[in-house]
């Protein structure tokens, strides 16, 4: 704008609520996605499934930012954003990876239905936890990233045995006083963090186009930084270990 140029007019009442409600649609499109991805997992077309959480994934990760830039918690206050947060990431990050693990072929035939229904149960209960995330934003306790979890399963195609032990020890992994960093919301370490999610989220598009196979060095980059994430807490509190 130059100095000659008639100050914008500001947008009316009416058109800001509007653009904040508009927030609340795109976030309930996650849901939409998770629909589309289960309707790929009934059909065994996984690598479309994962097409879909992942786009149901970008979605979570910008819709926040819109929200709190718009100011929709003011401007929508009947519509509670955070509710409708966590009801579209139930569906996309638990209920539809847990029924593409038990119904992947990959666990013991006899515990696929058991660990299902865990999965499903121990993430309600995560959920609803008010402890699940603190203060520094970090998780407590396996948070629930079971379309990760899912990934890696079908990545790494383990024994069924293995991958039985591996699915078990998540669920057990959710109740204990472990913690996982939010690669967004962490401050230490941040710019290292996003940039691994960055290449993370580059070699997982790869990787799914290709149907999952892919060379022994995508798998250890994905596997190294999904390491990262789940140890970087531990390994940060090793290092400064007596600092504030």
């Amino acid at each position: 704008m130059t100095p000659l140029d008639p100050p914008q007019p500001p947008a009316s009442p009416r058109v800001m609520r509007l653009a904040a409600f508009s927030v609340h649609l795109f976030t309930a499109l996650g849901a939409g996605l998770a629909l589309l991805a289960l309707l790929e997992a009934a059909r065994e077309h996984w690598a479309g499934m994962f097409g879909w959480l992942g786009a149901a994934l970008v979605v979570d990760g910008i819709d926040g930012p819109i929200a709190r830039r718009l100011d929709v918690q003011t401007l929508q206050p009947d519509w509670a954003g955070d509710v409708l947060d966590l009801v579209v990431d139930f569906v996309t990050y638990v209920f539809v990876p847990a029924y593409a693990i038990t119904e992947s072929g990959m666990l013991m035939p006899i515990a696929a239905p058991i660990l299902g229904v865990g999965i499903v149960v121990s993430s309600a209960l995560y959920f609803a936890d008010r402890r699940m995330k603190t203060d520094d934003n970090h998780f407590r306790g396996f948070p629930a990233l079971w379309n990760a979890a899912a990934f890696y399963l079908f990545l790494l195609h383990p024994p069924a045995i293995a991958g039985t032990l591996a699915v078990a020890a998540l669920i057990v992994l959710t109740f204990l006083p472990i913690y996982v960093i939010h690669p967004v919301r962490v401050q230490r370490w941040r710019l290292f963090s996003l940039a691994l999610m960055a290449v993370w989220a580059v070699l997982a598009a790869f990787t799914i186009r290709r149907h999952f196979e892919v060379n022994a060095l995508v798998t250890a980059a994905l596997c190294g930084i999904a390491l990262y994430v789940m140890c970087a807490d531990a390994l940060a509190r090793r290092l400064f270990r007596g600092q504030s």
